[in-house]
């Protein structure tokens, strides 16, 4: 079947979809033996595509991991400041995986990496609207601020809202949400007069982070792969 040669070659692990159309601008891509265009289309199961004169090998499996991110890694691949990566943390995968959505530097828990470029998009569009659980240690008056929690709000100008709040303690709360707006969770609880001093993703769709050590990572099953595709095509 034909698709656009970005999307293969983002499916394929060899880059993300923006850098691909860079290579494509810059004539670095052959199909058939000569330059692709931007916006091409190929089949890779009959066409010979080529990046820099190495063809691109069969479709092969995707990588799916969960890592349980620690504070003080940021979210991407690499650090223009010199700061810790989680791309340092799964190296030992063996193959080029990328982060699937933000999780902060202060933040920990539950974080998915693939070199799967459809689901990333899937995982990422806001209609998809996949829910997180978050328990977060907070630092504030938590009986005051639960109702402003549990509605609607603006905060800096966007609209904002979690799915589910609740005490599990004192001091602690669980917060789940599926908008997944930048620090959202961090912003709500500021703007209902709490302060957040521990931040911990423990759930995304079905998948839950259970009992994975800090820093550490694992293959998806097949089961939960199922789960989370079944999860992006309700």
């Amino acid at each position: 079947m034909e698709e656009r040669i970005q999307k293969i070659l983002s499916g394929a692990g060899v880059c993300s979809r923006r850098r691909a159309e860079e290579y494509l601008t810059d004539g670095r891509v052959r199909v058939n033996g000569r330059v692709a265009a931007l916006g091409e289309k190929a089949d890779p199961q009959r066409d010979r595509i080529e990046v820099d004169g190495v063809a691109l090998s069969q479709p092969r499996r995707h990588t799916y991991l969960m890592l349980h991110k620690p504070r003080g890694y940021v979210t991407t691949l690499s650090d223009e400041k010199g700061r810790k990566t989680v791309a340092q943390l799964v190296e030992s995968c063996g193959v080029r995986v990328w982060p699937v959505g933000r999780l902060d530097m202060d933040s920990e828990g539950l974080l998915l990496l693939t070199d799967d470029g459809d689901l990333t998009h899937k995982l990422t569009h806001p209609s998809h609207e996949i829910p997180k659980e978050y328990h977060v240690r907070v630092n504030g008056e938590v009986d005051a601020a639960l109702p402003i929690l549990s509605k609607p709000m603006v905060v800096d100008g966007e609209d904002m809202a979690a799915d589910q709040v609740e005490p599990l303690g004192p001091h602690r709360l669980k917060i789940v949400i599926h908008q997944g707006k930048n620090r959202q969770v961090r912003r709500m609880c500021a703007a209902a007069g709490l302060t957040v001093t521990r931040l911990v993703r423990v759930r995304e769709g079905n998948l839950r982070l259970g009992t994975l050590q800090r820093g550490t990572w694992r293959h998806l099953t097949c089961q939960e792969v199922q789960e989370l595709l079944h999860e992006i095509c309700k």
